[in-house]
């Protein structure tokens, strides 16, 4: 009977062991940052037509919003100026990696609200991988 009890504490004792590796091998992953800034047109029409669809697909995909600030509510804090010219609009999502945000951003679902989204405002983005 003792022989059983050690073969089953081994097998959890491994499963355990392969869970905590694969855990740790996750969070040591650096996500990757996608920076967006926004100069909005048309603030009314960009809040009430863009803004809600583009944030449904990038939650919807995966895609975690750092944060949104500036012109065309839906969620902005103020951006405070400390140097240079500040867009009217800016946000940074978390993805897991470029493959996950190039696929939400080549998306029908993305591309069809962007199509709206360039008619109020015009878009600079770029991708950086975070620090681990």
């Amino acid at each position: 009977m003792k022989t059983h009890h050690a073969i089953a504490l081994a097998i959890v004792s491994a499963i355990g062991s392969a869970t905590l590796v694969q855990g740790l091998h996750a969070q040591g992953k650096a996500p990757l940052y996608l920076i967006t800034e926004i100069d909005v047109s048309n603030p009314e029409k960009y809040g009430q037509e863009f803004a809600p669809k583009a944030q449904a697909t990038i939650r919807a995909a995966g895609g975690n919003f750092i944060l949104i600030g500036g012109a065309a509510g839906v969620g902005a804090k103020p951006v405070t100026n400390i140097e240079g010219t500040p867009p009217k609009r800016v946000t940074i999502q978390a993805w897991d990696s470029m493959e996950a945000m190039k696929k939400w951003y080549d998306s029908d679902d993305y591309q069809d609200a962007l199509k709206i989204g360039r008619q109020y405002a015009t878009f600079r983005r770029y991708a950086v991988e975070g620090q681990q």
